[in-house]
């Protein structure tokens, strides 16, 4: 690749040096998508045998092939050249969760992680008394599993009340109103599993 503009290229790498990091990402994205060359050239409208030399750092590509195969694997172009977000396994410690704006005594932080976006991931703490806001919300239509991790709360799916305990959970379409509450005197630990993701 010689477009120094895309990030991940700096003056320092060389052609050879950028097109094989280039090509490993692509592979191990592939492999993380569980798609063969074909699935992938099909989606991408190009041939396995050129994907397979592109993956190996052979080939150049055109930035708009660069877009169909990053398009084809759920990703931007850039996340192909971000270094700093790499396709294997990715820790991340609790306290640097990205927290996200929540109702007062709860807090709301994201697990899953960019680029690859199959499911969206939440954990959530509930303060004695606290809850996920007055009203029940609704958030797409996807399929949504909430896990009592700790403590216990009550989740109002549509009207209806189910209290669940550390070990329970619960699934629904994220369409359904829902609300969380944790009337109880110790606080509550949950998870949420949410697929496809949904905007909030």
């Amino acid at each position: 690749m010689t477009d120094r503009s895309l990030p991940g290229l700096s003056d320092e790498f060389s052609v050879d040096a950028a097109d094989a990091a280039l090509g490993a990402r692509i592979r191990e994205y592939r492999m993380m998508r569980r798609m063969s060359l074909r699935a992938l050239g099909e989606a991408a409208q190009a041939s396995p045998g050129f994907l397979s030399q592109l993956e190996r750092g052979q080939v150049n590509s055109s930035i708009g092939m660069l877009r169909r195969i990053a398009a084809a694997l759920g990703l931007t172009v850039a996340d192909l050249f971000d270094q700093d977000s790499e396709p294997g396994p990715r820790v991340v410690r609790r306290a640097d969760r990205p927290m996200l704006h929540t109702a007062p005594g709860s807090r709301k932080f994201l697990i899953s992680q960019r680029p690859l976006s199959h499911l969206e991931v939440y954990a959530g703490e509930f303060d004695p008394g606290a809850s996920t806001g007055d009203d029940a919300y609704t958030h797409g239509d996807s399929q949504e599993i909430l896990l009592v991790l700790s403590g216990a709360v009550r989740v109002e799916l549509d009207g209806r009340a189910h209290d669940l305990e550390a070990g329970d959970s619960i699934e629904y379409r994220s369409s359904v109103p829902h609300r969380v509450v944790n009337s109880h005197e110790v606080s509550a630990e949950i998870l949420w599993i949410i697929s496809p993701p949904t905007p909030d």
